[in-house]
C-alpha cells in the first residue's frame, strides 16, 4: 500500500488541496453544531437521556435511509453539483437551531439535526466516490489520511471550542459559526472542476442525456446494482460487514461519553456537564487523528508483511476490550486517556480499510458502494444509540 507523502499530495494537486481546505472549515463548524446542539437539548430538557438519545438517533437515521440513494445519484449525475447544492442547504438549515427556546420547541432540533444528515449522505457519497480520481492511486492512502486525520483533530479541537465557546456567548454563536462553515465548504467545492471528480467514460456521463423520469427510475435501478456488486464480491462483503458489526457497539459511544462525562464524572470532580463531554469526545478526536497520521506508515508495514487481515482483525478486538474498561476508570481523565489509545488504534485502521474498499471498486460503482457500506454502519449504529438511551434508564 504504497503511497505519497502527505506534502507531497498537498503541494502538488490544487484540486485536492482545495477540497481538503474546505473540509477543514465545514468540520470544525459541524463539531460546532453537535456540541451546542446537544448542550442546548440537555439544558432544554433537564439533562433527560432519552432526549439525547433522540438526538443522535435523529443524527444517525437519515443518512443511513438514504445513503444508497445518494450513492446512485453521484454514479450518475455531476458530484461537483450535489456536493454544492448539499452544502448551501446545509448553510441554511444549520440556523434553524437558532428557533428553539424551550422544550416545546425540542421538535426543531429534531428536524434541524435530522436534515442536515439527510443533506449529508448525498455530500459524502460524492466526495468519497471523486477521491480516487482527484488523488491518484498513488496518492490515495495520503488523501484519505488527511482528511479522515482533520475530521478528527478539528472533532476535538470543535468539541473543545464549541463548549468553551457556547459558555462564554451562548449556543446561537455555534449555530452561526456552522452555517457560515459550510458557505466556504461550498466555494472551495466549486473551486474544483468537475472533470477532476470522475473518469470520462460511456457508463458515467450516460446519465445526463436520459429525461428525469427515465433517469429517477435508472437510479432505483442504480442502487440495486450496488448491493448486487457488495454481495457477489466476498472481499467486497466481508469489508462492509466488518464495519457494521464494529457499528453495533461504537453506535453507544456518543451518548455514553455525553451520561458519563457530561452527568456522572462533571458531578464527581465538580465540572461543568458541557466540560465533562467535551473531554471524552475531545480525547476520542486527538486520538483517531494521531491513529490517521500514522495509517500510511501502518499500511505500508503491514502490506509488506501481509497481516493486513491480522491487523485489522486484532486492532479491533483491542478496541473493544479498551471500551469496555472505560466504566471502570477512577476518574474524568483516566477514562479520557483509555479513549484516547482505543481511538488512536481503530483510526489507523480504518484509514486502510477504507482505501482498501476505495481502490478495489470501480468508478461508476464506486458512490454506491462506499455510502452503502457507511448507511448500514450509522442505521446500527442509530439503533445501538436508542438501545443505549433506553438501557441507561434501567442500569448504570
Amino acid at each position: 500500500m504504497s503511497s505519497l507523502t502527505y506534502m507531497q499530495l498537498l503541494r502538488n494537486n490544487r484540486s485536492f488541496r482545495r477540497l481538503w481546505v474546505g473540509q477543514i472549515i465545514s468540520e470544525l463548524g459541524n463539531w460546532f453544531n453537535f456540541i451546542a446542539g446537544l448542550g442546548l437539548v440537555r439544558a432544554v430538557s433537564g439533562a433527560d437521556p432519552s432526549v439525547t438519545a433522540i438526538m443522535i438517533v435523529v443524527r444517525l437515521t437519515p443518512f443511513a435511509i438514504v445513503g444508497p440513494l445518494a450513492g446512485a445519484v453521484v454514479d450518475r449525475w455531476s458530484r461537483r453539483t450535489v456536493m454544492l447544492v448539499s452544502d448551501l442547504a446545509r448553510m441554511v438549515i444549520a440556523l434553524g437551531f437558532l428557533l428553539v427556546r424551550g422544550p416545546e420547541d425540542l421538535w426543531i432540533a429534531y428536524l434541524c439535526m435530522g436534515a442536515g444528515s439527510l443533506l449529508g449522505a448525498p455530500f459524502e457519497a460524492a466526495r468519497n466516490a471523486a477521491m480516487p480520481n482527484l488523488t491518484g492511486e498513488g496518492g490515495l492512502l495520503a488523501g484519505n489520511s488527511l482528511m479522515y486525520s482533520s475530521r478528527f483533530l478539528l472533532s476535538a479541537v470543535g468539541m473543545a471550542l464549541g463548549s468553551a465557546a457556547s459558555a462564554r456567548f451562548g449556543y446561537g454563536v455555534a449555530f452561526v459559526i456552522n452555517s457560515l462553515s459550510f458557505a466556504a465548504s461550498a466555494y472551495s467545492v466549486w473551486l474544483v472542476p468537475e472533470r477532476e471528480m470522475r473518469e470520462e467514460s460511456a457508463e458515467a456521463t450516460r446519465s445526463e442525456k436520459l429525461g428525469v423520469a427515465a433517469g429517477v427510475r435508472q437510479v432505483w435501478r442504480d442502487m440495486g446494482e450496488g448491493w448486487t456488486y457488495i454481495i457477489r464480491y466476498p472481499l467486497v462483503g466481508a469489508l462492509v460487514a466488518f464495519n457494521v458489526l464494529w457499528a453495533v457497539g461504537g453506535g453507544a459511544n456518543t451518548l455514553i461519553f455525553d451520561q458519563l462525562g457530561g452527568v456522572l464524572f462533571a458531578a464527581h470532580e465538580g465540572l461543568k456537564a458541557d466540560t465533562g463531554f467535551a473531554v471524552l469526545s475531545t480525547a476520542a478526536g486527538i486520538g483517531l487523528f494521531i491513529g490517521m497520521l500514522i495509517a500510511r506508515r501502518v499500511g505500508a508495514h503491514i502490506e509488506l508483511h501481509k497481516l493486513t487481515v491480522p491487523f485489522m482483525g486484532w486492532t479491533m478486538i483491542v478496541y473493544g476490550v479498551m471500551m469496555a474498561s472505560i466504566g471502570l476508570m477512577p476518574s474524568l481523565w483516566w477514562a479520557g486517556a483509555v479513549v484516547l489509545v482505543s481511538h488512536l488504534l481503530v483510526s489507523a485502521e480504518f484509514a486502510i480499510h477504507i482505501t482498501l474498499l476505495m481502490s478495489i471498486l470501480p468508478d461508476n460503482l464506486r458512490g454506491r458502494v462506499t455510502i452503502t457500506d457507511r448507511a448500514a454502519e450509522i442505521l446500527v449504529m442509530s439503533l445501538s444509540s436508542f438501545a443505549a438511551g433506553w438501557a441507561l434508564h434501567g442500569i448504570s
